[in-house]
């Protein structure tokens, strides 16, 4: 198993390959999200912590997800504008991936092995799980798709 988040490289909208170094030395908030779900709302709450926040180290990195639902149908172009014409958002958005599965990105499953769910389950239960990630790179906290941004802050405060 991998050491930290930072071992990874991920792929975002636009089809960049990054490497999660570039964010070391900051508190991540890693969500998978999607367009269609019940929780997309969210994304207001996710996009007002990171405008308050980032220049304090947060990033909130979001990993689109069809695989509950099919709530995230559209395609690289689809999210970006759906993401940014609703939402408004600024922070930033990853290629769509798998977070269960035979396919799931490596990222993701570093994150399910660090942080298991209820009764140690590893799979991802419904879009926008979230994974709260230390300034080490160590995962520290995982919460529920029924868990509000805004309720997680005072998490998110205390490692910043």
């Amino acid at each position: 198993m991998s050491k930290s988040l930072y071992d990874f490289n991920v792929i975002d909208i636009n089809g960049a390959t990054h490497s999660l170094k570039e964010y070391e030395g900051k508190t991540l908030l890693i969500v998978n999200v999607a367009s269609k779900c019940g929780f997309t709302s969210q994304y207001t709450e996710l996009e007002q912590i990171y405008k308050e926040y980032k220049d304090s180290g947060l990033e909130i990195l979001a990993f689109p997800c069809n695989q509950f639902g099919a709530q995230e149908p559209g395609d690289a172009e689809e999210i970006k504008s759906f993401c940014s014409l609703t939402y408004d958002v600024s922070f930033p958005i990853f290629a769509k991936v798998d977070v269960n599965g035979s396919t799931t990105a490596p990222v993701y499953t570093y994150l399910k092995d660090s942080l298991p769910g209820l009764l140690g389950l590893k799979a991802i239960k419904w879009n926008f799980t979230k994974f709260l990630i230390g300034k080490d790179g160590k995962p520290i906290k995982r919460y529920a798709p029924t868990d509000k941004p805004l309720s997680i802050l005072k998490d998110i405060k205390k490692i910043l």
